[in-house]
């Protein structure tokens, strides 16, 4: 892997019972991630993905990429748009920089509404993983 490399994208089906699901995971117990008449009444057309389930679903994307032995060291993320059920989100990366120990990618992550996230995410190397840091 070397700087600008892209990498393959990630298409996630956003379910309703992932963003309940990842909501829970996460002790994120905010209505609007599980309560779609509360998220109306707040002026949300459904209930939507909360941040800690977008940030799961980055470094599912960068480890995905990188094999089973990278280990995510940083991840950097700002939310855009929402995500609702129905809605697909397409995860693609982009290779900043590689060094002898880590792997910097950028990540970004679209759906119908346009961008959902953007972020940076700093990995060790697989090889330095395997070796043990």
């Amino acid at each position: 892997m070397t700087p600008g490399d892209e990498l393959p994208p990630l298409t996630v089906p956003i379910t309703r019972t992932l963003v309940i699901a990842g909501a829970i995971a996460s002790r994120d117990y905010q209505d609007v991630h599980h309560d779609a008449e509360a998220a109306r009444a707040k002026g949300s057309p459904d209930i939507f993905m909360n941040i800690l389930t977008t940030n799961g679903l980055v470094g599912r994307y960068v480890t995905d990429r990188l094999g089973p032995e990278a280990v995510l060291r940083k991840v950097s993320i700002r939310l855009g748009v929402p995500s609702y059920p129905g809605d697909v989100l397409v995860l693609t990366g982009r290779i900043l920089s590689v060094s002898e120990r880590t792997i910097e990618i950028s990540v970004v992550g679209t759906n119908r509404l346009g961008r959902h996230v953007t972020g940076r995410v700093v990995a060790d190397r697989p090889s330095r993983a395997r070796a043990g840091g």
